[in-house]
Order: C-alpha cells, then sequence, then structure tokens
C-alpha cells in the first residue's frame, strides 16, 4: 500500500504510535501535523523520513493544502486536558472545523475519526461535552467515515494517563490512591488500536465501533499490575476522596496545565462500563493481554524511555 495517510494530532499518543506501525507496514508517504512545539519535535526526530507539519488547526497558515492527495486523513487532534472551556472548543471544535473544510476542499475520500467512550459516558465537563460536539461534526460532514471510540489508552508516549502515573509512581515514595480504589476501568492498549486504524483505512470500513479494552479491572489492581510492569518500589496508600479532590483543585492554582484535574478524578470514579464488542474479529487484529501490554510499554528499550512534553 503507497497511499499518502494524513495524520492531526500526530505527535500525541495515538499519533507518535500510529505513525510508528504505518512505517512498519511499508507506508511511507505520511503527512503528520501537530501545533505541539516540543512533542513536533520528538515526532520529527523519530520520523524523519515523513512530512512533520508544525501548525495549529484552528489558524488557516497554510497547513490546509499538505492534505492534497491523501487517500485517508486520520483525525487525532483533541485537547483532553486542561481547566479553561475555550480551550477545548477552540481545539475540539473550531480547528475541526477547519480540517473539514480542507478535506471536502481536497475531495479527500474518506476518514477515521478517532473519538472517544466519553460520548457515552454520564459525565459532564469540557472534554466530554466537546467530543460529542467533534463527533457530530464529522458525521454530518458526509465524508465516508468509520467513528471508533476507544476507552482510556496506555501505551508508548503515553503522557497523560496511566504513563504520567507510571512517572509519578517511579518519583514517589507513597503513591496517594482515592477512597477505595476499586472504580472499574477497560484500560485499551494503544498498540492494539493502532492496528484497528490501519485495518480500516485498508478496508475503509465504515460505521462506528466503541472500542473497549477487552479485560476489566478496578483501578487499585490497575495501579498494581503497573507498580509490577515499571518495577517501581513506591508504597500504595488510600487517602479520602475529598482530600484528593482538594489536592488537585490546589494544585490547579499554581499550575496551568494540571496532569490530572478535579475533573479527571470525578470521571475516575465514575461508574461507567463501556460496551464491549469483539473488535479483534470485526478488524482481523489479535489483542494483546493486559499484562503482556503492560510490558510491552514499559520495558521496551527503544521508546519507553521517551517522555512527551504537556
Amino acid at each position: 500500500m503507497d497511499s499518502k495517510i494524513t495524520v492531526t494530532g500526530a505527535a500525541g499518543l495515538v499519533g507518535q504510535n500510529l505513525i510508528l506501525r504505518l512505517k512498519n507496514r511499508g507506508i511511507t508517504r505520511i503527512v503528520a501535523i501537530d501545533k505541539h512545539t516540543v512533542n513536533t519535535a520528538i515526532l520529527r526526530r523519530l520520523n524523519p523520513d515523513i512530512d512533520v507539519i508544525h501548525a495549529d488547526l484552528a489558524l488557516r497558515d497554510g497547513w490546509e493544502d499538505q492534505l492534497a492527495g491523501s487517500a485517508a486523513v486520520v483525525i487525532g487532534h483533541a485537547q483532553i486536558g486542561g481547566i479553561h472551556p475555550e480551550e477545548f472548543v477552540r481545539n475540539n471544535v473550531n480547528a475541526t472545523e477547519r480540517l473539514l473544510a480542507a478535506v471536502a476542499k481536497h475531495r479527500i475520500p474518506y476518514v477515521v475519526n478517532i473519538s472517544s467512550s466519553v460520548v457515552n459516558s454520564i459525565a459532564i465537563d469540557n472534554y466530554t461535552e466537546t467530543k460529542k460536539r467533534q463527533e457530530a461534526l464529522i458525521a454530518a460532514s458526509g465524508i465516508p467515515q468509520v467513528v471508533l471510540r476507544p476507552t482510556l489508552m496506555f501505551g508508548w508516549f503515553d503522557r497523560k494517563h496511566i504513563g504520567w502515573l507510571a512517572r509519578f509512581m517511579k518519583r514517589t515514595p507513597i503513591f496517594p490512591v482515592p477512597g477505595s480504589g476499586r472504580y472499574l476501568r477497560q484500560p485499551l492498549y494503544v498498540g492494539d488500536f493502532c492496528e484497528i486504524v490501519m485495518s480500516a483505512i485498508q478496508t475503509e470500513k465504515q460505521g462506528e465501533f466503541n472500542i473497549t479494552g477487552l479485560e476489566r479491572i478496578d483501578y487499585i489492581d490497575l495501579i498494581g499490575a503497573l507498580k509490577e510492569a515499571t518495577g517501581a518500589r513506591t508504597h500504595i496508600r488510600h487517602i479520602p476522596y475529598q482530600m484528593f479532590k482538594a489536592l488537585l483543585q490546589i494544585n490547579a492554582l499554581f499550575n496551568r496545565d494540571p496532569a490530572f484535574t478535579a475533573d479527571q478524578l470525578k470521571a475516575l470514579v465514575t461508574p461507567d462500563v463501556f460496551e464491549v464488542i469483539d473488535w479483534p474479529a470485526i478488524f482481523k487484529v489479535r489483542a494483546t493481554p493486559l499484562r503482556e501490554a503492560l510490558s510491552h510499554t514499559f520495558r521496551d528499550p527503544r521508546y519507553s524511555g521517551i517522555e512527551l512534553d504537556f
């Protein structure tokens, strides 16, 4: 397959992993777009053989014409964390409107919309509401597409969720867990998700698919498995939920882009159970067992030590 593929949000978790795997499949005509200065530099260093473009999709500054000739666009940009509502609107809604205009202009025949399981969540926060708007925009465009709604993902280059927890775990003698820690999680290995994306591109599959980690695990048990995978020596301690929340709120006063916010804590304890479909059969990919995936993530000598910036 020698088609040109464009990836937005390319310097983030999914983008970095997807590009490495696309190249392993022999796809070298890749356009990677991201606005994060530090992480885009990392992407360029790891992939000097592709077109890496540092650009803000919310602005008209020439990036649009780079999409010309693409067989597919993987829509991976998103504002995930933060405390300012306008940032979520700008990056999840406004940027998507400009991207769709460019896709239509260049008559790109197919898009992969990397949405999120939060659109099915009962949680109400800036991320959830703007991801719903983003998904609706892309659906209304009429462009042939597949909608993939992954749950919490982890893997190489994870700077926000499990990756941040792993780094914090290595640096602190005591690792705090809010409340009982018995909050059901369904984590998804980003390597598996990238295989799904590549399968969708190859077959131009259409429809909406909730992509959920196949193994259910409580947060406290996930932290235990993470400690084993990283070799961390930290001691895991439970602290009251309200105290944990107050500490996050205080941190947000001094940290413009906190890694973990009070809204995300609320989402953590929200009792969501996401649909599990047979995505290995649908997309013809192998599901990596959770502990194997954690080992790949934190023990790989090539990429485990690379930390993306917030």
